[in-house]
């Protein structure tokens, strides 16, 4: 593994991507939308190597967006299907829809700014929600562009990474302070979910009672 790992076969590698042509640093991210399995973090990584830090950067920016963006208009759409249900039927959605209609689109943008949280229940949520459309897609905007930014500029020059171990090192700090704090924020976020439900149930059955 280690003599593959070198500089000179990164380079041939980054060489051989950019050939592709930047049509596939769109695909890839916007795929990933649906596939969110697929490592994101390469994909910006090697947009910004290939192509640039700015041209790579838009390509990842984009993709991702048009990606999240179209899930979220097929959720939309098609979310309230039957043969859905086993998707945006479960209890952690229904519980995050109502906390959405709730509380606006800022905790949504919190949380698209961070890599590793899962932009894909996001998107389900976002589209089964009430939120307008046009809304959501500034949201889109405005997250992705602050996440995939700070991956961009962590990641874009491979070569100098390799060849110093200090921006090797911070750069791996820093993914895993960002893993570390998105999942921090999730757990919070479930938290905070379960509390405002709470509330508003208890909120709900005093009006019930003082009605009757």
């Amino acid at each position: 593994m280690s003599e593959w790992f070198t500089v000179e076969n990164i380079e041939h590698i980054r060489e051989q991507y950019q050939a592709l042509g930047p049509i596939i640093g769109f695909l890839l991210p916007f795929i990933e939308a649906f596939l969110p399995f697929l490592p994101l973090v390469v994909f910006v990584v090697v947009n910004a190597s290939a192509y640039g830090l700015w041209f790579g950067f838009l390509l990842s920016w984009l993709g991702s967006v048009a990606g999240s963006y179209a899930v979220f208009l097929l959720v939309r759409h098609f979310g309230k299907h039957p043969k859905l249900r086993f998707v945006t039927g479960s209890k952690k959605v229904e519980k995050l829809i109502k906390w959405v209609d709730m509380n606006g689109i800022s905790p949504l943008f919190v949380l698209l700014c961070f890599p590793f949280t899962p932009s894909v229940i996001v998107n389900v949520v976002a589209g089964l929600s009430h939120m307008h459309k046009k809304f959501y897609l500034i949201v889109l905007l405005a997250g992705k562009f602050v996440m995939i930014l700070g991956m961009s500029v962590l990641g874009y020059d491979i070569k100098s990474l390799l060849t110093s171990p200090i921006k090797l090192i911070t750069a791996a700090v820093a993914i895993v302070v960002l893993w570390w704090v998105g999942k921090l924020l999730e757990k919070r976020l479930n938290a905070r979910v379960e509390q405002d439900l709470k509330q508003a149930r208890k909120l709900t059955k005093n009006r019930d009672k003082h009605a009757s």
